[in-house]
């Protein structure tokens, strides 16, 4: 007892987030790693890995637990998070790596019992239709109760804060920290930056919601191409109704809002419909009167 109190303080805990991130980044590295295997395929006959599918998955994660686990006694997840696993069954304050056996277990609970669940009605679908019955209802029986105690387990992890999974618990491995953990210091001008960034970031995600960019982005255009000189003559809107004071395209449905320049329909009743005080980009007048153009323009006319 005196031992076992004195290996729990000779060994660094880890925190609880830690154990269950490396938990998703190993399921999220199967799952890529399977759909990389799957794009392989595409060229193929679709469903030709459908037989196989569970056989082909327990592959992939013999391949991984060989360079994971069984080289080095963390997963993925626990290598990049400085995690590793520890016999907690052995007597010694000092780390003791998992034996030959944990590790052939871990193999046998973690692929083994996955390629069992999707393939243990297939195994027993050739049996007389009652006997089949019974087997279901105890295979359904027997994946419920592991669930139960897997429910059971994960509340009495995250009470203890040790054996994040059933696994885990069975096989009297944990999470332990291949180095200790540093203190992190922040520096003072390091938070100050940032809390400056994020008030100006709020400031922005406040202010930008109030701005009117379609209107601003017409009013900078108008100032920076300035047209002097216009006036209301025929002659004048005839010469300049060629492109549209919008998108600059040949105009469809040329009308006008009594300044002389000239709009697409759509155009000019899509940015009035959007702001009721729309003015020209061109010259900067307000929308007096929508009004179509009564001026016969011919393609041939423009020219590039």
């Amino acid at each position: 007892m005196a031992s076992s109190i004195g290996n729990e303080k000779n060994v660094n805990p880890v925190l609880r987030i830690s154990q269950l991130d490396a938990i998703e980044l190993n399921k999220a590295l199967e799952q890529l790693v399977w759909s990389q295997f799957t794009s392989c395929f595409h060229g193929f006959k679709p469903g030709l890995l459908a037989h196989f599918e569970p056989e082909v998955k327990a592959f992939l994660c013999l391949i991984l637990w060989k360079f994971t686990v069984y080289s080095k006694n963390a997963t993925v997840g626990q290598a990049i998070l400085n995690i590793q696993y520890k016999n907690n069954l052995s007597q010694t304050e000092k780390y003791q790596p998992l034996s030959k056996h944990q590790k052939l277990w871990y193999l046998i609970f973690t692929v083994g019992g996955r390629w069992l669940e999707e393939r243990c009605y297939d195994l027993f679908s050739n049996c007389q239709q009652q006997s089949f019955c019974k087997i279901k209802s105890c295979i359904s029986f027997g994946s419920g109760l592991l669930k139960l105690c897997g429910l059971l387990n994960f509340l009495i992890f995250l009470r203890k804060g040790t054996f994040a999974t059933l696994t885990e618990r069975i096989l009297g491995i944990r999470s332990v920290f291949c180095k200790p953990q540093s203190v992190r210091q922040v520096g003072f001008e390091y938070m100050n930056r940032e809390l400056l960034w994020h008030g100006f970031a709020e400031f922005l995600i406040y202010l930008l919601p109030l701005i009117n960019v379609q209107k601003l982005k017409l009013k900078i255009t108008s100032w920076c191409l300035p047209i002097a000189g216009l006036s209301n003559s025929d002659n004048t809107l005839a010469a300049h109704c060629k492109e549209c004071s919008v998108c600059g395209e040949w105009p469809t449905m040329p009308h006008t809002i009594g300044c002389p320049h000239v709009f697409c329909y759509y155009c000019i009743k899509s940015n009035y419909l959007f702001d009721m005080y729309f003015t020209c980009p061109k010259c900067g007048s307000e929308v007096h009167s929508l009004q179509p153009l009564k001026y016969k323009i011919e393609m041939t006319e423009f020219h590039v």
